[in-house]
């Protein structure tokens, strides 16, 4: 990778890393999760459809009509819920590391399908760490008593709802550019949500900390974000943009811990280390120094896991579709 890549890829995560900071703060100022969600998909939506109608990537997006209602629901509206109502219980750190799960529920959708005769020996060990790292922060790490486990479990229940969406991406989506389907999707689960918003607004009006929250969720968060995500994946390729989701867990941490002051534990070490490498060996199914090739072909997944290690808004986009997009000539300029 050029120095300019390691520049996009460190940028990005830290863009990442630090929604679950900004979602801390817009909750701490009774900020509903709906508004949340709302309001940043269509910020996100409002950068996303404008660069893509500049690039005339529109035309694929009539064909796509059914999967983008899904995917709105399953991974992203519902996910982006899910972890703004686990975050009232839980830290943001806490939030960042369960968020990078995902590609566990990714192997284990594929596993369900594929069988046990396809899978790595290091990917089904990569589950049981990863499962072991939840566990170990949920029992011991979550703090709160049963609100707090409730919440946890909203948020490993949001990283599966991306491993579903990786699947119905791979499956269903066709011949459309990823800015266009992400923002096209983003812009259903704003409207999706806005009901719920309207409902739930706060009873005054959010201070500067949580109005600015709102918008660089939106804005930087994810609507730039996603344009460097992409850029990425034009200079360097899927697998290695999506490193992204190994590195944005620690940002997350580092966030929490020095700009909210949340607690930084050898549990939530012992956690962090189990995920994030439970998550790269059910996804690669090598170790991290090992080549790809090195890998026998007939395992599953191999390295071709539907999703990068935080396949979400705050994570990644589905290799599946980038790499789509990549081979049609989606060149996005960060």
């Amino acid at each position: 990778m050029s120095r300019r890549s390691w520049i996009l890829l460190l940028t990005l995560s830290a863009l990442w890393g630090s929604s679950y900071l900004f979602i801390k703060l817009a909750l701490e100022d009774d900020v509903s999760p709906a508004v949340i969600v709302s309001v940043r998909t269509a910020l996100a939506a409002l950068v996303l459809l404008p660069l893509a109608a500049h690039r005339d990537a529109l035309g694929g997006l009539r064909a796509n009509v059914a999967p983008i209602l899904l995917l709105a629901v399953v991974q992203m509206g519902g996910p982006l819920l899910l972890i703004a109502a686990g975050e009232e219980h839980v830290s943001s750190s806490l939030t960042g590391i369960l968020v990078a799960t995902a590609p566990i529920f990714t192997f284990l959708l594929a596993f369900a399908q594929e069988g046990q005769e396809r899978a790595s020996g290091l990917s089904l060990g990569g589950v049981a760490i990863g499962v072991g790292g939840v566990a170990l922060l949920l029992g011991l790490d979550s703090g709160g008593g049963g609100a707090a486990l409730a919440g946890g479990l909203m948020i490993v229940a949001a990283s599966f709802g991306y491993g579903i969406g990786g699947w119905v991406v791979k499956r269903q989506v066709r011949d459309v550019q990823p800015v266009a389907m992400v923002g096209a999707t983003a812009a259903v689960a704003a409207l999706l949500t806005a009901p719920a918003a309207l409902l739930s607004l706060p009873p005054h009006m959010p201070d500067f900390n949580a109005g600015a929250s709102l918008i660089v969720l939106g804005v930087l968060c994810t609507g730039a974000a996603f344009v460097i995500f992409y850029s990425l994946v034009s200079s360097d390729g899927p697998a290695r943009a999506s490193l992204v989701g190994y590195i944005a867990p620690g940002f997350s941490v580092v966030y929490g811990v020095t700009l909210l002051s949340e607690s930084f534990t050898v549990t939530t070490a012992a956690g962090l280390v189990a995920i994030t490498g439970g998550s790269w060996l059910a996804a690669e199914g090598r170790w991290p120094w090992q080549p790809r090739s090195a890998v026998r072909g007939g395992e599953l997944p191999a390295g071709g896991g539907d999703l990068p290690a935080s396949g979400d808004a705050d994570g990644g986009a589905d290799v599946a579709l980038v790499e789509g997009g990549a081979k049609r000539g989606d060149r996005v300029a960060a």
